[in-house]
């Protein structure tokens, strides 16, 4: 007997009482049986003319399957799938079966929730704790993001690494390039393993992961190694121009490979090598001084800014000075480059800024990160746009060959090209 109650319930705590949310979920269901209906409709239509014997149609509506639960970005959707039925197939015969492109068969989320439990795992959320960072977007107690579904989700980058280290490289080629050896210090491990990098820009005007691997230390053999599998897959173009630290084991290992490639040393490296060598009260005057040499209107400019670093400095701070002065022609190369190209050229960013994310899961985590999963993870963010480190796209540069730029010309466009500071410190410190 049903009992007419004046008792309330009271929402609770834990509980979110979101209207416009459960109307966007049921419009989506709604559209999304629509979408399968038209899918189902449409296959239905390509097979209308096969027949059977009696001129009965042989492929068939066949009712819908259990409701199930799709995990969405605005949480649980419940749909049902269409069944289709094969009237004409026999005992031995090959059945026709439909598939649904938008509701695959063992589906259970969207394909942006998939890319989207690998980026939180790499922002440094535990696999433990995603249904809990998860319950105010999907919904308290969402089904398919247990701990083990979320780490198998990420045993498949391992896939995707492989194939990716494989890749065919013939078609590409890359104008620019930066290359950097990125130290990480996982779980309880007494040495950091070393991920040699290169990133290069493509004529279109895209910064591509070329390849990456661990070595031991930034030694040349490691880079030789590196160089020369890219090769191996095709890449027989050499840059214009490779954009690198200190580390003397890449410049050796280039110069071996690639000859005609010219050199340009990060200026962000060298400043800190530069101040490295003085002390703290002369930093802030030095570093200025320093920053009237890269942020000079032409490459004239440039080299007196160094004479007047050198004549203000020798005196009394020789060692740096020699340490700026005897990679003069390496510092300066990047005013022989289009000026819109000056910003990227300077420096090593390209790299050391997408890094940081995984050193900050490392940071996160308390070194909990595995080697592997640091070469995976990185892999896979940089790799997938959507899931690049630091948002959006890649960053874009237009590339196309030009000859060498005359000083005139540089100082016209200087006033418009923006220009890179370095920061005031880095965590780590490369050999000059």
């Amino acid at each position: 007997m049903n009992e007419i109650s004046n008792i309330v319930a009271l929402r609770q705590p834990e509980e979110i009482d979101d209207p416009l949310t459960n109307i966007l979920r049921l419009g989506a269901r709604q559209l999304l049986t629509q979408a399968i209906e038209v899918e189902v409709e449409t296959f239905l239509a390509t097979m209308k003319d096969l027949k059977l014997a009696d001129g009965r149609a042989r492929v068939v509506r066949h009712g819908h399957g259990p409701a199930r639960t799709i995990q969405t970005g605005i949480g649980p959707v419940e749909v049902a799938r269409v069944k289709i039925r094969d009237r004409g197939a026999s005992s031995d015969g090959e059945r026709i079966r439909f598939s649904s492109a938008i509701l695959p068969l063992w589906a259970r989320r969207t394909r942006s929730l998939d890319a989207l439990l690998p980026v939180l795992y790499l922002r440094g959320i535990s696999t433990g704790d995603f249904q809990e960072a998860l319950t105010a977007l999907l919904g308290k107690d969402a089904p398919n993001l247990s701990p083990a579904v979320v780490s198998r989700l990420t045993a498949e980058w391992q896939g995707e690494y492989e194939r990716w280290q494989k890749r065919d490289l013939s078609a590409r080629r890359y104008v620019y390039v930066w290359a950097d050896g990125v130290f990480l210090q996982a779980r309880m491990e007494d040495h950091g393993e070393c991920m040699l990098v290169l990133i290069g820009a493509t004529p279109e005007g895209k910064k591509e992961l070329i390849g990456f691997q661990v070595g031991v230390r930034e030694s040349a053999q490691s880079w030789r190694e590196l160089l020369i599998d890219v090769k191996q897959r095709g890449l027989q173009i050499a840059p214009e121009i490779a954009v690198g630290d200190g580390a003397l084991g890449f410049w050796k290992a280039l110069d071996e490979i690639c000859p005609g490639t010219r050199h340009q040393r990060c200026w962000v490296h060298k400043t800190v090598n530069v101040l490295d060598k003085v002390p703290l009260s002369v930093q802030a005057n030095m570093k200025t001084d320093l920053r009237e040499v890269y942020r000079a209107p032409n490459r004239t400019s440039a080299e007196a800014a160094i004479e007047v670093f050198a004549e203000k400095y020798r005196a009394k701070y020789g060692r740096a000075v020699e340490c700026l002065t005897k990679d003069r022609d390496a510092l300066l190369a990047f005013y022989d480059f289009p000026a819109e190209h000056w910003d990227h050229l300077r420096t090593t960013n390209p790299i050391e800024s997408v890094f940081a994310t995984v050193r900050h899961r490392t940071v996160r985590t308390k070194g909990s990160l595995s080697p592997t999963t640091a070469k995976l993870i990185w892999c896979s963010s940089w790799s997938s746009p959507h899931q690049r480190p630091g948002g959006g796209s890649k960053a874009q540069i237009s590339c196309r060959r030009s000859s060498q730029v005359s000083d005139s010309t540089t100082a016209s466009r200087s006033s418009k090209s923006r220009q890179t500071t370095p920061p005031d410190h880095l965590v780590t410190q490369n050999p000059a």
